[in-house]
């Protein structure tokens, strides 16, 4: 068989996606939360596979491989040990009914398709998690070798491993197994800081700066540091291993019930309701958890460095989502050069399970390196017109104005004087991102030299929490005026120092530490949204824009009703979708 068409899938699991890979390059990637609008969605992704199809132009018949991100023959023997030693209580059901799932996924992608099980079945592969994890980095890198490391909650009953890559060869050196998990150490903390949806852990990344790391000694208690680089949990905090935590990965969003024990209250005090003040205790135990965890991070990745020799590293797993960490990891580790792909977390192993069934053989060559993470679906400006057409009385109800531009070019200088005249700007643009950021085609845009612009987006557009921080999207030929020790980054996974003299000039994407999560922008990665920035900087002076995504407590917008109605139900003042534009009247 040739293989030459692969479809790559994570299912049962939190943030499922699908990717299709033609002759081992990109085609597609999407993630079912768009299309359900439930963030993190969990269970099949249906929507995602059909989208990945249509965008190939390719029928299910033709495809050769369905990999799949799971392989629950793994490790059997420890799961077995593990259960004979410890007889963990209530999660067994859980795991039998989660396991049934992924052992039926033949006639779940069959049903999904429109083909017999009987023609499905023997073109799928199950790809183990952290593999899935790793080759999603290390395939697409620019390296032709490398470190590469993931490191996340659990997977497989893996949650921390390292390897190499050699070509179109990938090897694990080492893996650290359930029960001990960096991730859980986060996911128990989070928790315990009254954040506990699946995937809150970002909110206390960006609480952080604002406390005293007081508590490093009390919570650096909790993980034990091996010599080998490894690891170890200290149990007795932990209930995820004994008497069972409730997960839900079925149709919806993701739940995970509470991983810690009472005595992390003993510890600490006691736990934050989810509708408590946060105060200074709290925000000093979300800064001593983000201490503790890049110390337990750069432990493993010094280690990793010196036993692969590589001043290269591909990471990925949901803590490569760590945007802090990530940013310290060239300061901290004689690593130079780190690559991270915008899905990092879960929803990237369905583009590792389809690369890493590709080069299976580790013989075909790599021709395909991720220069930037557009890879969804695209809208024609006929359809942006049908669908504000179909919405022309509630469009007028609103008082907004509608225009279409026939000039890209005039159409950038217009959006930026808007910009740059304190308007905040609905942006929407060209196919949709992978990932958990909005990269510039469905952002909500600012001027990053408002000191007030933060507040007036997180209070009245995001309707989120204000501690959270806005991202600068900056020229890459102006990274090194702006930031200290960056990186070129165009996922936005790296957070650096804003440079002392700058602060006052970008105060809106400067975080309370002094520090901001960049994207570079570059004609190569996206020209469109090069051109916007480049005709602020005509106008202000500056570089950069505020860029947050584009949503309000929901997933990233997809399609153009979805823009419509954020824009209409929240206080953007425009919205450019395309070549077409709806502006508010200004406020009187």
């Amino acid at each position: 068989m040739h293989t030459g068409l692969i479809v790559g899938l994570n299912a049962y699991h939190g943030d499922v996606s699908a990717v299709l890979v033609r002759d081992g390059r990109l085609v597609a990637a999407v993630e079912e939360e768009r299309y359900r609008r439930v963030k993190h969605y969990a269970g099949f992704p249906d929507r995602a596979l059909a989208e990945c199809l249509r965008m190939g132009g390719v029928r299910a018949a033709d495809v050769d491989l369905f990999a799949v991100s799971r392989n629950p023959k793994a490790h059997l023997w420890r799961k077995a040990l593990f259960l004979l030693r410890h007889r963990p209580k209530g999660t067994v059901a859980d795991r039998a009914r989660n396991m049934a799932r992924i052992g039926a996924l033949p006639a779940t992608i069959a049903a999904s398709v429109g083909l017999d099980e009987s023609l499905v079945r023997p073109r799928v592969r199950f790809i183990e998690h952290h593999p899935s994890h790793a080759a999603s980095a290390a395939f697409v890198s620019p390296f032709e070798s490398a470190a590469v490391c993931t490191i996340d909650g659990f997977g497989d009953f893996v949650s921390t491993s390292w390897g190499r890559l050699e070509g179109s060869a990938l090897h694990t050196d080492r893996r650290v197994f359930f029960p001990h998990s960096l991730g859980l150490l986060y996911l128990a903390v989070t928790q315990f800081l009254g954040f506990p949806k699946y995937g809150d852990e970002f909110k206390v990344m960006g609480l952080a700066p604002y406390g005293e790391p007081r508590f490093v000694r009390e919570l650096g208690a909790l993980v034990h540091l091996a010599e080998d680089g490894g690891f170890a949990l200290d149990l007795t905090y932990f209930r995820h291993w004994s008497d069972g935590v409730s997960m839900t990965w079925e149709e919806g969003e993701p739940t995970i019930g509470p991983v810690f024990t009472p005595k992390l209250e003993a510890l600490l005090g006691p736990a934050r309701r989810p509708d408590q003040p946060l105060d200074d205790r709290h925000e000093a135990i979300a800064a001593s958890l983000q201490a503790v965890y890049e110390q337990a991070a750069m432990h493993v990745l010094t280690h990793v460095q010196r036993a692969t020799g590589s001043t290269r590293v591909c990471l990925a797993g949901g803590c490569a989502m760590n945007s802090v960490a990530n940013g310290k990891i060239r300061e901290r580790t004689k690593f130079r050069e780190v690559f991270i792909q915008p899905a990092a977390g879960d929803n990237g192993t369905a583009l590792g399970a389809a690369f890493h069934a590709w080069h299976a053989s580790g013989t075909r060559p790599r021709d395909f390196v991720m220069e930037h993470g557009y890879w969804g679906p695209e809208f024609t400006d006929d359809e942006i017109a049908a669908t504000l057409d179909a919405e022309r009385a509630s469009i007028a109800q609103h008082g907004c104005t509608r225009r279409a531009w026939t000039d890209p070019a005039a159409l950038d200088t217009w959006t930026a004087a808007q910009i740059a005249a304190g308007r905040v700007i609905g942006w929407f643009q060209g196919r949709m991102e992978w990932g958990a950021r909005a990269l510039g085609n469905r952002s909500i845009l600012a001027d990053p030299r408002r000191a007030d612009m933060r507040e007036i987006i997180n209070t009245r557009i995001k309707f989120r929490e204000r501690f959270r921080p806005f991202a600068p999207s900056v020229l890459e030929s102006a990274l090194d005026e702006y930031f200290v020790g960056g990186a070129a980054d165009p996922f936005m996974q790296q957070v650096y120092p804003v440079r002392p003299e700058k602060r006052g000039v970008v105060p809106a994407i400067t975080h309370v530490d002094g520090s901001g999560r960049l994207q570079t922008v570059s004609p190569r990665s996206n020209p469109r949204y090069w051109n916007l920035i480049k005709a602020f900087e005509r106008i202000s002076g500056v570089p950069m824009l505020l860029n947050t995504s584009f949503n309000e407590n929901e997933p990233i917008v997809l399609q153009p009703r979805e823009a419509l109605d954020c824009f209409l139900r929240t206080h953007m003042d425009v919205l450019v979708m395309g070549a077409h534009v709806l502006e508010r009247a200004p406020a009187a």
